[in-house]
């Protein structure tokens, strides 16, 4: 993973409308414009990661400080590239981090979502929903889960 630049910005904004697509689409809610628009409104590039593989860009994640918390946001793995644990491994890392521990990741997550059961394996659980979103949270525990 390497931290992402301004210049990164259109290649992920096309990376998010690719990979939100499929589920906006059957949620009624696809617009060419606005779903790199609201990439682009978050896009925050010293809290953004590109995600490589075999020396190519194959996603990204946004883990943002807030007061007692931490945002998820803009976790996209290329269609190319889903099913091959890459966000299980991206998200163990992210999760085992120092500054992370006894602290709750908060995300959204479309419904029918696929990603939806990767957060949940992972721990997440349910806050709220709607129609559209589900906000979903996990407290990291204090300790690392991993052997280090």
């Amino acid at each position: 993973m390497r931290q992402s630049h301004q210049e990164d910005q259109e290649q992920l904004a096309d990376l998010r409308a690719l990979v939100l697509y499929d589920d906006l689409t059957r949620l009624g809610r696809y617009d060419e414009v606005r779903v790199r628009e609201r990439f682009r409104t978050t896009f925050d590039p010293d809290y953004t990661w590109i995600i490589e593989a075999e020396g190519s860009m194959v996603g990204c994640i946004a883990f943002k400080p807030r007061a007692e918390e931490y945002l998820l946001e803009h976790f996209y793995i290329h269609p190319d590239h889903q099913g091959k644990r890459i966000g299980t491994q991206v998200l163990n890392m992210l999760l085992d981090r120092e500054e992370i521990r006894g602290k709750r990741v908060t995300l959204n997550v479309l419904q029918g979502s696929p990603a939806r059961r990767l957060y949940e394996r992972l721990g997440f659980v349910l806050d709220t929903e709607d129609e559209v979103d589900v906000f979903m949270s996990k407290l990291v525990p204090q300790e690392s889960n991993h052997n280090h």
